[in-house]
């Protein structure tokens, strides 16, 4: 598995590596990940459950100091010439899983490639839309390299093939439906952010400018509503100067991040560039409707007027619209929640991990028939 982040960093990528390696040891398959390595003398990991875990050198980004990539080294070929997996599972190949792509191409190794960041949606939204063309060229290139390639949603599918990626199959993530689940509702909890009895709204995810969470602005000063912002990133600050009357709960995971969401009564979506986006997954899991731009990967998770609602992608008018009805019609709102948790209680990790070993099997079939 080469990986563009890992451990100690923790976002959408290093999340979904660390559920296929705990598939993987359960089902009794070896894993290796190959990752960015830390600043020199900084120690990290060498193992995460059953798998071995080799570093590789990085560079910090200029606007993110604490995430890390990897920078291209001949020990990955020496690592792939060693090990001679039977599959390279790569994860959202752009830079390290790129070159891992094109030295498993060479090495006639099978490889699967799994699309999980839009990162010509990302450039456009920091200001970058004129290298929007030649992110989807570097995109096709790495993905012409591998056997297959995975996206999570059909908007992903449908986006790759439109811009000429081949071989692409639809694989979604999956959801820990133990750790999310409506019980975990916290009285106490609830009773500290909206005392006065207000409908609490949350939003858990990276605050950065992709996120759109500026679209929030205003339902902090919304009279029955609790704004709550669950999560961390580079415009926290800021943020919190948008959203002056929002309880910032920063970075949470397991329990405690278990117990936040489902002490929610609505959960809010706001970024419109999402492939997926697990954390509306997760907020379904727990119980609750979600409100979500009605663009990429969240239409696969929303259906609206069952388990949800979707307003105009990037219109802050309409997503305010849709959280007011909420607060003011308490049957729909329980009804939406009603929908909410069965709607993913066919995506197990188990289930989703399964079918990825599918994928595995056959590129590893198709390689050996060539």
């Amino acid at each position: 598995m080469i990986t563009e982040s890992f451990l100690p960093q923790v976002n959408g990528v290093t999340n979904s590596v660390l559920r296929v390696c705990d598939h993987l040891a359960t089902r009794g398959h070896e894993a290796v990940v190959y990752a960015p390595g830390g600043p020199d003398g900084d120690r990290q990991p060498d193992h995460y459950r059953s798998a071995r875990v080799v570093r590789g050198p990085s560079v910090a980004l200029p606007r993110y100091q604490d995430f890390r990539v990897g920078l291209p080294s001949p020990e990955l070929a020496r690592l792939l010439r060693r090990e001679r997996p039977d599959v390279v599972h790569l994860a959202s190949p752009a830079a390290l899983a790129a070159y891992g792509a094109f030295v498993s191409q060479r090495l006639r190794i099978p490889s699967v490639a799994v699309y999980q960041t839009d990162l010509a949606g990302f450039a456009s939204r920091y200001g970058l839309r004129a290298v929007e063309g030649a992110l989807w060229r570097w995109l096709r290139r790495i993905h012409a390299a591998v056997n297959r390639t995975l996206a999570p949603s059909r908007h992903a599918v449908a986006e790759l093939e439109r811009r000429g990626v081949r071989r692409v199959s639809h694989w979604a993530r999956g959801v820990d439906l133990e750790q999310f689940r409506p019980d975990r509702r916290d009285a106490e909890l609830r009773q500290r952010l909206a005392p006065s009895g207000e409908l609490i709204v949350g939003y858990v995810g990276r605050l950065a400018p992709e996120k759109q969470v500026e679209l929030l602005a205003g339902l902090d000063r919304t009279p029955g509503i609790r704004l709550v912002v669950v999560g961390d990133g580079p415009q926290r600050e800021a943020l919190q100067r948008r959203l002056p009357g929002a309880a910032f709960l920063g970075f949470q995971r397991g329990t405690q991040l278990a117990c936040s969401f489902a002490s929610l009564d609505v959960f809010v979506h706001t970024g419109s560039h999402e492939t997926f986006c697990q954390a509306a997954q997760e907020a379904l899991a727990s119980g609750l409707p979600v409100v979500a731009p009605a663009a990429g990967g969240l239409l696969d998770l929303v259906s609206d007027g069952c388990n949800g609602l979707l307003f105009r992608p990037d219109d802050a008018a309409d997503l305010h619209a849709a959280v007011r009805g909420l607060r003011d019609n308490p049957d729909r709102r329980a009804l939406l929640a009603a929908g909410a948790r069965p709607s993913v209680v066919g995506r197990s990790w188990s289930v989703i991990g399964d079918e990825l070993l599918t994928h595995y099997e056959q590129v590893a079939c198709e390689r050996m028939a060539a």
